[in-house]
């Protein structure tokens, strides 16, 4: 999916009828208070004194369909002259599943509305049950289809690690948002935000740890799916903000290169393909795309390590080829 420049507008907790044991989105937003009108405008405005051109305008956080029908045109009609001179080109917002319909949809429409995303996060009952997002898979599934057939794009939100989820539950959670066929995907591996209801259910030993380590085990599980599909992954983990990496964040999967590390994980899995043939003490290069040599190395050099340990190498280069495509070539290997 093209990405224009976009500018957000946080709006945390707008609109959110529920208390998510994970969720406090002004931790992790790093705003503090929901958007005015006012704020659409100011940051408008300092767009176009900057020469902003087809911009897309974001209501990111909350849950903007939930609220007040008065507010949310309060909030889109602030864009108006920004859409008609050409500032800004669309405007996406999330909201929850349970709060699309078609009235909602042909309203956002009217506004200039171009993309909704929706926060399935799982497509687990009892996961959702267990986080306490108040709804059903069923919800998601639904509003997905109202937001297709109303000719907005759809982006789907998807949670690892949550309650009561395992590898296996996540890995079916991304099969059944691939198959609503979204025209993107985000992938949020769980992070244990202070002050939640998550962080004391972890403290008291009835969460456990949804690690970094975890996040990228099955993250580079999903990953290849969503690509096989030809689904864009726009985000791989929460954005780092100066609120979660000064302490917001107290345990689980919070890591500003989250992206990094599950690529270079789905790269030494193939690498772990290719050396099972080779003999001990060989000395072997590796060729990838130009672009993914970082990846292939690993952070501190971490894959060349494990995988020359594991397959007792004498050594293993990386080499940066433009005909290895998107994964892992044998370019040598001798003894």
């Amino acid at each position: 999916m093209a990405r224009a420049r976009i500018i957000p507008i946080f709006v945390p907790h707008l609109g959110c009828p529920n208390d998510c044991v994970f969720c406090d989105q002004k931790r992790i937003s790093g705003s503090p208070l929901p958007a005015s009108a006012a704020d659409v405008t100011a940051a408008l405005d300092r767009a176009q004194a900057q020469g902003a051109s087809g911009v897309e305008l974001a209501f990111y956080g909350g849950s903007f369909t939930a609220v007040s029908p008065d507010l949310q045109r309060r909030l889109l009609e602030a864009a108006q002259p920004w859409l008609e001179d050409g500032t800004v080109s669309s405007i996406r917002l999330s909201t929850r599943p349970d709060a699309v319909d078609e009235g909602v949809l042909d309203m956002l429409k009217g506004y200039g509305v171009g993309t909704v995303e929706l926060g399935a996060q799982s497509m687990c009952d009892a996961v959702l049950a267990a986080s306490g997002r108040g709804h059903a898979a069923a919800d998601t599934a639904r509003a997905a289809h109202l937001v297709k057939a109303a000719g907005l794009k759809l982006v789907l939100q998807m949670m690892t690690g949550l309650p009561g989820s395992d590898r296996e539950t996540d890995v079916d959670t991304a099969r059944r948002i691939i198959a609503l066929e979204p025209d993107g995907a985000r992938i949020y591996p769980t992070v244990i935000v202070r002050g939640t209801a998550l962080e004391e259910m972890w403290r008291a030993g009835t969460y456990p740890e949804h690690t970094v380590s975890d996040a990228v085990a099955v993250c580079a599980d999903i990953l290849p799916l969503f690509e096989a599909a030809a689904i864009p992954v726009i985000r791989l983990g929460l954005n780092p903000t100066e609120e979660l990496s000064a302490g917001g964040a107290v345990g689980g999967a919070y890591h500003p290169a989250l992206g990094e590390l599950v690529r270079s994980e789905i790269l030494r899995r193939q690498a772990e393909r290719l050396l099972e043939g080779v003999p001990a003490g060989a000395d072997v290069t590796l060729g990838v795309a130009p672009e993914r040599v970082s990846a292939m190395i690993g952070q501190h050099r971490s894959n060349i390590a494990a995988l020359t340990a594991a397959f007792k190498l004498r050594r293993l280069r990386v080499k940066g080829l433009a005909t290895a495509g998107d994964g892992v070539v044998l370019v040598d290997a001798q003894s």
